[in-house]
């Protein structure tokens, strides 16, 4: 029987979730997903954390079934020129054809055994709050498969690990639900690339994208999480990290708006020691919506984080960008910045930043701050005066404005990617642009 007191997307997501097999020692986290989501309450205006992002566009298209592989599809995608151990995923369904032999570091869920599944039942779900992250709650109760990186203790992992998720235009709306779990033993070290594509064809479908990291004493992660698929899709994803003492983790995201795109980080700051620097884009054009929701949490003394934002929102698109720091009563001498900076380049675009510090430790040393401006009319003068045309000044201001932290990004394959495409992204035909070098 039905319970009207949930959404009808809650009751098609648990019926979903009756349709899937899976391992039954995932049975125990799968269940308690169910009821935590069927038990929740669905967010609306009211609901702080999704004041400004409504979730209608998930109530008004039934996903009642899971996406499967296009018969016609092929490996057309531009991924990055890397070499590093692959794994592709389409519409949610590993394909090992398009896919890299896999290191005894890297396992799937469902081939788990032995030592493998003894550390996939310790850490998954317990790095994300599901009773906090309603999305995550779902993840659980979804878990049919995913992907474990493992790296033993002081062990370097030998080449990055580059998840690639492809979704494609399918006859019906269905779902995709992707996870992924990453535990560095103390001391080990590894990169993690995670990238969202699709084609450029109209998409109808809804992916449910969820990473737990777990980084052990003197252990780290480089990590990227690039969010680029076609701006139909519905995009909800977390990315939970537990940080152990003298962790370290660099980590950087970059996002394309769509209909529906959300992306939680949560970092928790566990051991003494321990540093975070976490980059972020955000680009969403047209009507698109991005919305980044951050919290990282100074449980103990000692430790940094630093945070930095930028995004360029234009046309009628909206950005809400929200960032909070915690510190706990016992992180003494914890160093905490934040900065979100935003540039609109249309009178109809939007963005929503909300910076939060709440300390309850006296001392340590936080700041945090978000601005939202447009182009800075002194330097387009200047560059006209040079003899460059408004449009082509405005293109190298814009561009400029996020390559600051793109030129920042530690893989080279990555920076290589991003600064052609972010490039023709603003200005199929600039001329200066095309010449920049990303190597």
């Amino acid at each position: 029987m039905t319970d009207k007191s949930i959404t009808d997307f809650q009751q098609q997501a648990l019926v979903l979730a009756g349709q899937q097999t899976s391992p039954d020692w995932l049975a125990g986290l799968r269940e308690q997903g169910a009821e935590l989501w069927s038990s929740a309450a669905w967010p609306s205006r009211k609901t702080e954390h999704w004041k400004y992002t409504p979730l209608a566009p998930l109530q008004k298209v039934g996903f009642g079934r899971w996406a499967d592989v296009e018969a016609d599809w092929q490996d057309q995608q531009e991924w990055l020129d890397i070499d590093a151990t692959r794994l592709v995923f389409v519409n949610g369904v590993f394909h090992p054809e398009h896919s890299s032999e896999l290191p005894a570091e890297v396992v799937r869920f469902g081939a788990a055994e032995g030592a493998a599944r003894a550390v996939i039942e310790k850490h998954l779900g317990k790095v994300v709050d599901a009773e906090k992250h309603l999305f995550a709650a779902l993840s659980n109760a979804w878990t049919s498969d995913g992907v474990l990186l493992h790296v033993p203790a002081n062990q370097r992992l030998e080449k990055p690990l580059y998840v690639i998720h492809v979704s494609t235009a399918t006859a019906e709306p269905a779902t995709a639900n992707q996870r992924l779990l990453l535990v560095l033993e103390n001391g080990a070290q590894a990169e993690v690339i995670e990238h969202f594509v699709s084609g450029a064809s109209e998409q109808n479908g809804f992916v449910n994208g969820l990473t737990e990291v777990v980084v052990g004493e003197n252990a780290e992660l480089h990590h990227y999480r690039l969010n680029l698929e076609e701006e139909n899709i519905l995009h909800v994803g977390g990315v939970h990290v537990d940080l152990q003492r003298s962790a370290r983790l660099r980590a950087f995201t970059i996002a394309q708006g769509s209909r529906l795109k959300r992306i939680d980080y949560q970092v928790n700051h566990r051991g003494e020691g321990a540093e975070l620097d976490l980059q972020g884009l955000y680009l969403p054009r047209n009507k698109q919506l991005i919305d980044y929701h951050t919290e990282i949490r100074h449980m103990v003394p000692h430790c940094t984080s630093k945070e930095v934002f930028h995004g360029i929102v234009g046309d009628s698109a909206k950005a809400v960008f929200n960032g909070r720091i915690y510190i706990h009563p016992h992180a003494q001498k914890t160093l905490a910045e934040l900065s979100n900076k935003n540039l609109l380049t249309s009178n109809k675009a939007e963005v929503d930043t909300k910076p939060e510090l709440e300390i309850y430790a006296d001392d340590v040393k936080c700041a945090h701050g978000a601005t939202v401006s447009q182009l800075n009319l002194t330097a387009l003068y200047y560059l006209q005066s040079r003899g460059i045309p408004r449009a082509e000044a405005e293109v190298m201001l814009n561009f400029g404005f996020i390559n600051e932290l793109l030129q920042q990004v530690a893989q080279p394959a990555v920076r290589a990617y991003l600064g052609p495409r972010l490039a023709q992204l603003f200005s199929p035909n600039s001329e200066l642009l095309r010449h920049l070098s990303y190597e």
